[in-house]
């Protein structure tokens, strides 16, 4: 397992970035920590390098560090099971 990463399916975090002169944001749900996630994504802005998250369904999302406008990172979750989540 990569570090920072959670057990698959156990918990997530909404990771939404904006992208300048793009009028819609990138949402995923990673199963990385929020500290992961925002490691990387400094690391990219710092260096202008890609930032590549995976989504909790195993998707690669690369986006320009150099065209980062903003990112939220949501607290992590744990994944709801039964009506409740209706």
């Amino acid at each position: 397992m990569r570090p920072g990463a959670t057990e698959r399916g156990t918990a997530g975090v909404e990771v939404k970035i904006g992208i300048r002169d793009v009028a819609r944001e990138v949402v995923l749900e990673s199963t990385q920590s929020p500290d992961s996630v925002a490691t990387a994504v400094e690391r990219a802005v710092s260096s202008g390098e890609l930032l590549k998250l995976t989504d909790e369904k195993g998707r690669l999302i690369v986006v320009p560090g150099g065209l980062i406008g903003f990112v939220e990172i949501g607290a992590e979750e744990s994944r709801r099971v039964g009506f409740g989540t209706l």
